[in-house]
């Protein structure tokens, strides 16, 4: 226990002299009593700004550091006052700890590394400390790589969408870089006040550096980027226009269903209710055929829509509407433009009220369907993103807040993942 450059490079004490090495008892753990070295001694903890000494504050005090084997070992040091030009009287910066925590910094490298890469019941077992203790572990990573590293340098190609991580409609706001595939930015909140935050975070002059941004039509996402990012592309995400044309269809099904025969009735003075039988019946069970793509159907399916085409012109033309938009992003570019065309023509004189509606809404966001077409742009990176972050969230179970989740998210799912204590 005398070379204490053992001591020193195997719990990450860099700029520390390490005083006594002893057994404490009462605790079964190893303590480790230690100084700052005379260079990093009397430094804010929050700026590192050299600093007059204020008072010795609470005294002595012990950090977490990684264990010895199975044994808990602890960092123990005194932790002064010092006053601070800027920030007033503060606790003095320790080079084994981050200001404010109660662990190494190999301590938390390593929890955030495994937060994001095993289990949360694996987490708490193996460290020995509470799951709550491990989200305010990930926010101060997070924020100490933040730190380091400019998330938003360099963005191009942005997709922006909303995702709920709880109950009682609780949303984030998530971005991501199409050209990294990296979340850059999440915030929670769905509405303009949180896109706003974005771009003041981005500032105006990357903000004009912004060649597209992809996104669902939602307005309150719209309004923000065409004034904030006003040379930017806006692409609509197909998935988002194909589902309008699947609500479409869904309503004109409605309206067959209930012109249909043998539809489900209530039992006079009973709460039973029957199945239904005949021609409402089969509308029934085609339902999963009208919705699936082409592709995908089955044999059974198949006959089911050959069924809908000999028996209910309308509810077939609603069909091939739908699938015509589907073939208008399957192709993309000018044909997909030039199909476009022809779709609206089509649905307006359709003489179906669903679809000639839904025309007038694809002429309103045109712009953004065409850049869609020209740049092959879609959500489905961001997509992917929000169900990793829904998996996270499950992870993340226990966190009273939205924030250790967007810090877990950020250090799983950004360009700069945490790194294990030791490894470059």
């Amino acid at each position: 226990m005398r070379d204490t450059r053992v001591w020193q490079r195997s719990f990450g004490l860099a700029h520390t002299v390490v005083e006594t090495v002893g057994f404490d008892v009462d605790a079964d753990a190893v303590v480790i009593q230690v100084r700052p070295a005379a260079r990093v001694r009397n430094r804010c903890g929050r700026c590192a700004v050299r600093s007059p000494r204020y008072d010795r504050g609470e005294g002595r005090r012990r950090w977490r550091a990684l264990d010895l084997g199975t044994t808990r070992v602890f960092v123990e040091a005194e932790a002064p006052r010092v006053c601070c030009a800027a920030h007033g009287p503060t606790v003095a910066q320790v080079p084994w700890a981050r200001h404010g925590a109660g662990h190494t910094r190999d301590f938390d490298d390593q929890a955030a590394w495994l937060a994001v890469h095993v289990s949360k019941s694996a987490v708490v077992e193996l460290l020995r400390v509470a799951w709550r203790t491990v989200g305010a572990i990930v926010a101060r990573v997070r924020a100490d790589i933040d730190l380091e590293v400019d998330r938003l340098a360099g963005l191009r190609r942005i997709g922006i969408d909303e995702i709920s991580y709880k109950r009682h409609h609780r949303y984030l706001t998530v971005v991501v870089d199409h050209d990294t595939g990296a979340l850059v930015w999440a915030a929670p909140g769905n509405d303009v006040a949180t896109i706003e935050a974005f771009f003041d975070e981005l500032g105006p002059e990357r903000a004009a550096a912004i060649t597209h941004v992809s996104a669902d039509l939602a307005p309150w996402i719209a309004r923000v980027v065409a004034r904030r990012a006003p040379h930017a592309l806006r692409c609509a995400d197909p998935f988002h226009v194909v589902r309008w044309a699947g609500e479409a269809l869904d309503v004109e099904r409605r309206r067959s269903w209930n012109a249909a025969a043998g539809r489900q009735r209530t039992t006079p003075g009973t709460r039973r209710r029957p199945g239904a039988v005949g021609r409402a019946r089969n509308l029934k069970l085609a339902r999963y055929a009208l919705w699936k793509n082409p592709e995908d159907l089955s044999t059974r399916q198949r006959h089911q829509l050959d069924w809908i085409a000999k028996t209910d012109p309308r509810l077939w033309r609603a069909y091939l509407l739908k699938e015509a938009l589907r073939y208008v992003f399957r192709v993309k570019g000018d044909e997909g433009k030039a199909a476009l065309d022809r779709w609206i023509a089509w649905a307006r004189r359709s003489r179906l009220p669903a679809f000639v509606e839904l025309q007038r809404r694809i002429v309103t966001n045109r712009d953004a369907i065409d850049a869609a077409l020209t740049s092959s742009l879609s959500n489905a990176l961001v997509e992917a993103t929000n169900t990793k972050i829904r998996l996270l969230a499950r992870i993340a179970f226990g966190f009273h807040r939205p924030e250790p989740l967007i810090a877990l998210a950020m250090l799983a799912l950004g360009s700069h993942p945490p790194r294990l204590p030791g490894r470059t």
